[in-house]
C-alpha cells in the first residue's frame, strides 16, 4: 500500500514517510481490520475501531464499505464513505470527497467506484450511481448519476464535459 502513495504523490519521500506521515494511509490500513471484523458479524467492534480510526485520522470509512488495491486517499481530512459503498483498484480520492446515500432504505444505498478514478476534492458522488473506469470527477462536482468510463465530469449537478483523451486530463 504505501507504493501506491508513493506512485501517486510526488510529496512522498519514503515508505516510511507514507507509513508514519501519511493519515490516508492509515485510515485504509484500519479500514482492511474494521472490514474484517464487519464481515465476521463483530459489528459492535468494527464500529468501534472505525470511530478511532475517524477520530485520528480525519476520515471516516464504515466498515462495510468495500475498498480494492492500491486506493490512495490524498490529503484526506473530511473523506466520508458510507456502508454500501464499493471502491475498485487504483482509485484516487481527495479531501473533503463524499461517497454517501440519498436515501435511508435497506440495502445497497451508495455509490460503486470503478477501477482507477479520481475524485475532485471536495466532490460527493451520492446514491446508488456508478462511477466508470478511469473516470475522472471534478472538485466540488455533485454526482446523481451514472458516469460513464473515462469521462471527465464537472459541476453542480456534475455533467459530462468530455473524454479524459479528449479533455486532456492524465
Amino acid at each position: 500500500l504505501p507504493t501506491a502513495f508513493l506512485a501517486k504523490d510526488p510529496a512522498a519521500k519514503s515508505r516510511w514517510d507514507v507509513i508514519l506521515l501519511y493519515p490516508g494511509y492509515k485510515a485504509i490500513l484500519i479500514h482492511r481490520i474494521t472490514h474484517w471484523l464487519w464481515l465476521a458479524n463483530l459489528w459492535f467492534l468494527a464500529r468501534a475501531i472505525a470511530e478511532l480510526s475517524r477520530f485520528l485520522t480525519g476520515i471516516e470509512i464504515h466498515p462495510g464499505a468495500s475498498i480494492g488495491r492500491r486506493c490512495v486517499i490524498d490529503h484526506g481530512m473530511g473523506v466520508v464513505v458510507g456502508e454500501t459503498t464499493i471502491i475498485g483498484d487504483d482509485v484516487c480520492i481527495y479531501q473533503g470527497v463524499t461517497l454517501g446515500g440519498r436515501k435511508i432504505n435497506p440495502g445497497k444505498r451508495h455509490p460503486t467506484i470503478e477501477n482507477g478514478v479520481t475524485i475532485g476534492a471536495g466532490a460527493s458522488v451520492l446514491g446508488t450511481v456508478t462511477v466508470g473506469a478511469q473516470a475522472q470527477i471534478g472538485g466540488r462536482a455533485l454526482v446523481l448519476k451514472d458516469v460513464p468510463a473515462r469521462m471527465v465530469v464537472v459541476g453542480v449537478p456534475a455533467e459530462v464535459i468530455g473524454s479524459i483523451d479528449r479533455v486532456g486530463i492524465d
